[in-house]
């Protein structure tokens, strides 16, 4: 079977020559902060970090990126953040290369050097001119002639360390809208010295980077360069610019262009589910016959299916994937044995590394909780296999079952109704969720492999499993929607987001949503949703305003957003009781693509209501005003959908527990607060990873960050 797997990714899985040296496959790890760069706070080890790449090259990626190092204290992205500035330092990284190298894979590593810029999220940030990011809390210091001399020479001397710490290259963190990219545009650069003005001057900072970097670690070591090829803001660089810099870099010294697509601040996504997958591979192959130098594309390749035609396309000669090396470590090694539908897949969800990195928490995944806690968490054999039975094959039941399953247990898994996946099978139908059938898929494929016994269309009694005489129960059984208490809240006109999202329940042409969380939300974009729209580049592009020929500036200078309106609808009303800012809850680096969406279409949003009564003329209100003026209001609407929260579902507990059954609650019936997936399939994991000893219940506790230990640290002194 090797040779007919071997054809069907051969571009992928086929070495790259860059002469000095040989990558396995096309496949980069691309680079994230996880939280672990830092090592341990007091002893500097870097144990969980070289855990973490150890698992990446025992899969077989070809080369591996870290996560940002500073090249100096500056550029560090945070107080206490990773920077490479002395041989100490670099010794603590050999312990990372030499996990890397040790596999045996022949998987190569390369350290990414950052420098943030005015990004920085620490009053010594530093820019090209003290023009503060609006995303930035600092306004950057102006870099001297003299402190951009001694810039050039840290990244020099980072490199060099870079190489003492047995590291086969360095990634040159040119794009998103960091320190280089902050030269490179006019956008940031107002400066009038020889590092600013024309175009030379201001792509004067990378390249003599480059070269510094060149000599001091000569030819043999990789220098990966990451170039801003669309800025996604506007005075942006434009094409031609592009194109000059790729060209000077490729004499100045690179071995390899990566491809940066959008600045931190650009108000498009660049890499959230509603991006279609290889959505940019189109920018890279642009560039493609330009130069000479191997390319790597990037952002929203989540499959090998995906990067094998990429790559057979001609868009690039490499192809980087970040998230999905969280999701699945053996991402390649799966793909090179056949075994591509055994993959984890990544949902472009951002929940728990993003989300997490940004609010100072180590990541991990939503679909794969053991990422980035390698040292904490690992499935072994169970000592005592014990017989479990799971009720509820929703996210945390699947991950119960199939984590118990995998350490031994003899595992029945219970469904009431005739497929798995519970929430996701709704998640799945909101644009830009698409993404959710494939973790359902995982978790088919899982249940096979695991040899957990499933029973569908199943609904079990507390009776039955008392008389199975099963040694402990997992209720992984959900939650079911709160009913509010409106007054008609029983009026025809009125459903729940169930009806509509499962039942296929008719929606007018005139709607309230009753509720702003993240259901309503996704219920907001699902009845707004155009049918005859594919998820395809063009229909992105139009909607988000990106020049697909890349000649704007930016790719996105005076190209005007496309929105797509109300789909079938004619009116939509999102409400919430809140007068807080619509989709506060919603995850931080998302959130506002969200609210951006449902703007675009002519949602309207309103806050601070309170639900009088429900009857033929429609939704009664009354709203407060921010000046404590009440209204109170008729919205004339065909449909009232609620998505007020949920209250977990637990009818079995007290009957098991009174038989005295060992039961244990996960998901959404231990907590229904906010449907949280990532919570529910983290929890479920480490309750099966320890069944057979534990006692009570086990606590969930979400990741604390290197940032918050520091700051207890503080505290305690």
């Amino acid at each position: 079977g090797q040779g007919l797997v071997m054809t069907k990714f051969s571009a992928m899985l086929s070495p790259l020559d860059l002469g000095f040296t040989t990558l396995k496959n096309r496949v980069l790890m691309g680079s994230m902060h996880t939280g672990l760069e830092e090592g341990n706070f007091l002893s500097g080890s870097m144990t969980k970090l070289a855990k973490y790449f150890e698992e990446r090259a025992k899969g077989k990626v070809g080369l591996i990126v870290t996560g940002g190092i500073a090249p100096n204290n500056a550029g560090r992205v945070a107080p206490f953040a990773a920077k490479l500035t002395k041989s100490s330092e670099a010794k603590a990284h050999m312990e990372v290369t030499q996990a890397v190298h040790g596999a045996g894979t022949g998987t190569k590593i390369c350290m990414q050097i950052l420098h943030a810029g005015r990004y920085a999220y620490h009053p010594l940030a530093v820019s090209a001119s003290p023009i503060q990011a609006p995303i930035g809390p600092f306004k950057p210091k102006e870099l001297s002639n003299a402190d951009i001399l001694q810039t050039i020479d840290d990244y020099g001397q980072c490199a060099a360390l870079a190489r003492e710490a047995g590291y086969d290259g360095v990634e040159v963190m040119g794009s998103e809208g960091y320190l280089i990219n902050q030269f490179i545009a006019e956008h940031v650069n107002h400066r009038k010295d020889e590092w600013g003005g024309s175009y030379e001057n201001r792509i004067r900072f990378p390249l003599e980077i480059v070269k510094k970097i060149r000599e001091k670690v000569g030819q043999d070591f990789i220098i990966i360069f990451r170039l801003s090829m669309l800025d996604l803001v506007e005075k942006g660089s434009s094409w031609n610019e592009i194109v000059r810099l790729a060209k000077e870099l490729e004499v100045a010294g690179v071995t390899l262009i990566n491809t940066g697509i959008g600045w931190h601040e650009a108000r498009i996504p660049t890499i959230a589910t509603c991006v279609p997958r290889a959505g940019f591979s189109w920018v890279t192959k642009k560039l493609k016959p330009h130069v000479n130098v191997p390319l790597i594309t990037t952002n929203r390749i989540n499959t090998p299916e995906v990067a094998e035609q990429v790559l057979q396309a001609s868009h690039a000669d490499m192809i980087s994937m970040a998230r999905p090396f969280l999701a699945d470590p053996y991402f390649v090694l799966k793909a090179e044995e056949g075994r591509s539908h055994e993959i984890n897949t990544c949902i472009a969800c951002n929940q728990a590394c993003l989300d997490h990195t940004f609010k100072g928490l180590t990541a991990s995944c939503l679909v794969n909780p053991f990422a980035c806690h390698e040292t904490e968490i690992a499935i072994t054999p169970a000592e005592n296999k014990i017989n479990i039975a799971v009720v509820g094959a929703g996210p945390a039941g699947l991950a119960a079952a199939t984590t118990a399953a995998a350490r031994g247990h003899r595992v029945t898994l219970y469904e009431q109704s005739n497929q798995i996946g519970g929430q996701f099978n709704m998640a799945k139908l909101i644009p830009g969720k698409e993404e959710f059938h494939e973790t359902i898929r995982y978790f088919t494929q899982k249940i096979q492999s695991t040899g957990v016994q499933l029973k569908l269309g199943s609904k079990v009694t507390a009776k039955e499993l008392i008389d199975s005489k099963f040694d402990a129960v997992v209720l992984a059984t959900g939650v079911v929607p709160r009913v509010p208490e409106i007054s008609g809240i029983d009026h025809p006109k009125v459903v729940s987001y169930i009806d509509v999202l499962q039942k296929n329940a008719k929606v007018g042409k005139k709607v309230a949503i009753i509720g702003a969380g993240g259901i309503g939300f996704d219920v907001a974009e699902f009845i707004t949703r155009d049918l005859s729209e594919s998820l395809s580049v063009e229909n992105f592009a139009r909607e988000w305003g990106i020049d697909l020929s890349n000649e704007a500036r930016g790719g996105v200078d005076g190209v005007q957003k496309k929105s797509p309106g109300l789909g079938e609808c004619e009116a939509v009303y999102l409400l919430q009781r809140k007068t807080t800012k619509h989709g506060d809850g919603l995850g931080k680096t998302t959130g506002w693509i969200h609210r951006t969406v449902l703007k675009d279409k002519g949602v309207q949003f309103i806050g601070g209501v309170n639900y009088d009564k429900v009857d033929d003329k429609g939704l009664h209100v009354t709203l407060k005003h921010k000046d404590g003026r009440s209204e109170q209001k008729i919205l004339d609407v065909d449909t009232v959908i609620v998505c007020a929260g949920q209250v977990s579902q637990r009818t079995l507990e007290g009957e098991l527990a009174a038989a005295g059954v060992a039961t244990h609650l996960v998901g959404g019936a231990d907590v229904a607060a906010e449907l949280d997936a990532k919570r529910a399939i983290d929890q479920a994991t480490r309750l099966a990873l320890m069944l057979e000893k534990a006692k009570g219940k086990v606590e969930y506790t979400p990741a604390s960050s290197f940032m918050q230990k520091v700051q207890g640290f503080m505290m305690s002194r």
